[in-house]
């Protein structure tokens, strides 16, 4: 049996309005990472989905800031990637950490990769934070080649391979969550809005996907991007793999 996690970037109202009663009327459990929690309204926002986790849904980290790369600003001095340190990633992170678990303290247990971006700096002296969050978090979605998911045994926890479902048909997530499930792989899906922003897909071919994963219950296992990390470690000290 193959598995499929649904992942919500971004924390944005039709995820609270549209994609959690969804889920929940399919009776699937998602992960939804939630970022921009500066300033001091962060406890306001955060409060809106204690009770989402309060039913078992999980609440990961995209960080405090969600900085992605200078490229996207066009500005040299902007506070993007390449200008930031190893530090300063693991402080923004750390941040969102703790204010997450103020409010929901079994939240911020997996990240996401805000921009599916995983380096700092530039150049020679461009480094890969993937460790940081190796040392923090039970596992990382990050970004994944088309079509490939991730590998029960042998994929890094810290960087999984994820993708991008705005840019798909209802056909072609169906497609990929069967090809997984046939191969016991481990697809993981990303949305953003649900008929909201540039990054939309449509609430039609959500239902869809959840229709098709729940008239596939006992083939595909669903399951918050948390649990099926915490079921490979087990598997993987039960098989005597160390890493």
């Amino acid at each position: 049996m193959g598995a499929v996690s649904l992942t919500f970037d971004d924390g944005m109202q039709s995820q609270l309005t549209v994609a959690v009663p969804l889920l929940n009327e399919y009776l699937f459990k998602g992960t939804f990472y939630l970022s921009g929690l500066e300033g001091e309204n962060y406890r306001e926002r955060l409060k809106l989905w204690e009770p989402i986790a309060d039913v078992g849904h999980e609440i990961g980290n995209h960080s405090l800031s969600h900085t992605c790369s200078c490229n996207f600003s066009e500005e040299p001095r902007s506070k993007g990637l390449e200008n930031m340190t190893l530090n300063d990633i693991r402080n923004d992170i750390t941040v969102a950490d703790k204010r997450i678990k103020e409010i929901i303290p079994n939240g911020s247990r997996t990240f996401a990769y805000p921009c599916y971006q995983t380096g700092v700096g530039r150049g020679t002296n461009k480094r890969s934070y993937v460790p940081v969050v190796a040392e923090m978090f039970v596992a990382g979605r990050g970004w994944g080649e088309y079509g490939f998911a991730n590998s029960l045994l042998t994929c890094d926890l810290a960087e999984l391979w994820g993708w991008s479902a705005e840019r798909m048909s209802l056909f072609e997530m169906t497609g990929l969550a069967a090809k997984a499930a046939l191969k016991g792989k481990w697809a993981i899906f990303t949305f953003h809005g649900i008929n909201e922003g540039h990054l939309s897909v449509s609430e039609h071919d959500l239902r869809g996907l959840l229709e098709f994963l729940s008239e596939n219950r006992g083939k595909i296992w669903v399951a918050p991007v948390v649990e099926v990390a915490e079921y490979i470690i087990k598997e993987r000290k039960r098989l005597g793999i160390t890493y």
